[in-house]
């Protein structure tokens, strides 16, 4: 809850402005994976996201190995989803963050521009996004979720 609370105190941004693009909706429908293809500074609709809430999701994740924006946190997961996820990373043993999206209504909008990514949970691994729930469940069950862990992990 700290994180979401140091995230969310630098970052603001009107829910009005946010838009979500209908190419992340349907990436969504397909199930197509989106592993590291999405960056911030990579695409022009991010002019609704705000320069202070990039720089200071940009620094928190660059923080971080691991975070995954969530409904809760590691220790109480709100949705079932985030509670996959939680229970992936935990199975795994490795460190990661958590920011209760829940707490911070343009947190929350926000971080759909940011990874153009309509749902929660977001994972970021080293930096990138790497998907949602589905995605992850994926990414385990065939390695190469633990794969861009340890790749995480060792840089």
């Amino acid at each position: 809850m700290a994180a979401a609370s140091q995230l969310s105190s630098s970052i603001r941004v009107s829910p009005t402005r946010v838009a979500l693009r209908s190419t992340a909706v349907k990436r969504v429908a397909a199930k197509a994976p989106v592993r590291g293809l999405v960056r911030a500074e990579a695409a022009p609709e991010f002019a609704g996201l705000g320069p202070e809430m990039k720089t200071a999701v940009d620094k928190f994740l660059g923080d971080n190995k691991i975070v995954v924006f969530m409904k809760g946190n590691k220790d109480q997961p709100r949705c079932g989803f985030s509670n996959t996820v939680v229970q992936i990373f935990k199975s795994m043993d490795v460190p990661f963050e958590t920011v209760d999206i829940l707490q911070d209504e343009g947190l929350r909008a926000g971080m759909k521009i940011y990874s153009q990514w309509p749902t929660f949970p977001q994972v970021y691994i080293d930096g990138e996004f790497y998907g949602g729930c589905d995605i992850c469940i994926d990414g385990y069950k065939d390695g190469s979720l633990v794969e861009a862990v340890e790749a995480a992990m060792a840089s």
